[in-house]
């Protein structure tokens, strides 16, 4: 995988395996696999910068749109992710403390409600993944970005070259 930054130990082999083994996309789709990859990058960058969670940052990137039936308008994708990843991943392929749980499972299931009002580490996860928008040919707006992080013109700038090339 071509990625600035390292995976961090809790995104196994066995659960990229176990994710892709369940996706019924395209794993080369605009949700699949690139998509998470940039959505980690995005999402380590903020996190090293403002101080989120980078653990619930990392297992976001690779679980928000695990559960997606289709590449169009999809809703309730993120609430069956976040229900997979408490009565599947959690416990078997990870063990994370309740508080962090919370976090992830929120993040995952609101990430497509248009929300800019939470947690540092959930917005951060928001912002991860709509810096990604490129690839469907849209710049990230900052009114609709959370944190003054994802907000700056240079993060966008970088984020919206990676992500639309």
């Amino acid at each position: 995988m071509d990625t600035d930054y390292p995976l961090p130990e809790i995104i196994t082999p066995q659960l990229i395996e176990y994710i892709k083994g369940n996706y019924r996309l395209n794993w080369n789709g605009i949700h699949g696999w690139q998509h998470w990859v940039r959505v980690h990058e995005n999402g380590l960058h903020l996190a090293r910068k403002n101080g989120a969670n980078q653990t619930v940052v990392a297992l976001f990137a690779f679980t928000h749109d695990m559960a997606r039936r289709n590449d169009g308008w999809d809703q309730g994708h993120g609430g069956r992710a976040a229900q997979r990843i408490q009565n599947d991943l959690q416990g078997r392929f990870f063990n994370l403390p309740e508080a962090d749980l919370e976090l992830l499972v929120t993040a995952v299931k609101l990430h497509t409600d248009g929300l800019v009002q939470a947690n540092l580490t959930v917005k951060t996860c928001w912002d991860s993944d709509r810096l990604d928008l490129g690839r469907v040919g849209y710049r990230p707006d900052p009114k609709r970005l959370c944190t003054a992080e994802a907000k700056d013109p240079g993060t966008i700038e970088w984020a919206f070259r990676r992500s639309s090339s």
